[in-house]
């Protein structure tokens, strides 16, 4: 049995499974693979339940994958995560194991297995290290969805060490971009921040009210670069051990949110409601193994701020129904 495979693995001429190619992570994923010679599918989740796992082996079956990313998931900010943990866990675990297994049914080459840098455990030490997994407690406002993640990250290490298949898990640091969930309740921090400051201008609101202290560090990656990283793992990278991928930059919510107000061009008083939970005081990632093999991210922040806060006014009647 083969746990280390050190051949760089080919796209070109590959068929080419995007799974979650809708999302915010699948669709940057399609876009970069258009400069690649391979054969991108892809399935609309109206049509196929990832969750159900019959209708997933009969489409590995009649499609024959040769590589498979899965960027489907249910995700959401805490607030979703906090009311609704069954969904998060079930949900995930079920769209994990059903592609998981099909994809070794029906012969998949190579999987990519994508989960959240929630894994770690919320004490962690700082950057997060790939070594940290299992050594603490976890976030509570997350723990259901970080559970998931850790089981398909486990769930990969296993089928590797059994029967020798290439699966690799990478694990994302927190992301923005076209295509994120802007919904008013459920969504990220980032995709929260701009649809709220946008309001705020079109209202002409004198305040916007933030959840928590402001003081967290977070680490922010475009996720053009976050596709551009995966591909580059996907053609080099193949080990049993999960990998990081972020910017290693962190920058703390309020002055994050600062920028954003900037960029949004509105000019109220950011205020900040410290009786609802931060989640982990610092979350920044350690990448020096993905920048050992050669990668690093490209886009600035506040440059791809500028963008994805464009397209989200263009776009913002669409984005806000998710």
């Amino acid at each position: 049995m083969k746990n280390t495979i050190k051949e760089r693995y080919s796209l070109v001429g590959k068929r080419v499974f995007v799974a979650g190619h809708t999302g915010m992570v699948g669709s940057a994923l399609i876009r970069a693979l258009k400069s690649i010679k391979c054969e991108v599918l892809t399935q609309d989740s109206n049509e196929l339940d990832l969750k159900d796992s019959v209708k997933v082996e009969k489409w590995f079956k009649d499609n024959n994958p040769d590589t498979v990313f899965l960027a489907a998931a249910k995700v959401g900010g805490i607030l979703a995560n906090s009311n609704y943990p069954v969904n998060f866990l079930y949900d995930n675990l079920a769209i994990q194991n059903s592609v998981i297994s099909a994809s070794y049914k029906y012969d998949v080459k190579k999987f990519m297995f994508l989960g959240s840098s929630c894994i770690y455990p919320r004490n962690a030490e700082q950057p997060l290290k790939e070594s940290s997994l299992l050594t603490g407690e976890l976030e509570p406002t997350n723990e259901a969805y970080a559970i998931a993640k850790i089981t398909g990250i486990k769930l990969c290490e296993f089928y590797r060490k059994q029967y020798g298949v290439d699966y690799i898990s990478v694990m994302p640091t927190n992301l923005y971009g076209p295509g994120d969930n802007f919904h008013p309740q459920n969504s990220h921090v980032v995709a929260a921040l701009i649809s709220r400051f946008y309001e705020a201008k079109q209202l002409n609101k004198d305040k916007v009210v933030l959840w928590g202290s402001g003081k967290p560090l977070r680490e922010f990656m475009h996720v053009d670069d976050l596709a551009s990283g995966l591909i580059f793992l996907m053609q080099n990278y193949s080990e049993d051990k999960h990998i990081n991928i972020g910017t290693g930059k962190e920058i703390s919510i309020k002055d994050f949110s600062n920028i954003i107000k900037s960029i949004s061009g509105w000019t109220g008083k950011i205020e900040f409601d410290d009786s609802y939970p931060d989640g982990m005081s610092r979350k920044v990632m350690d990448i020096s193994k993905i920048n050992k093999l050669g990668w690093t991210h490209k886009i600035d922040l506040e440059q791809g701020l500028k963008e994805v806060y464009n397209w989200y006014v263009i776009n913002h009647n669409e984005a806000k129904i998710k």
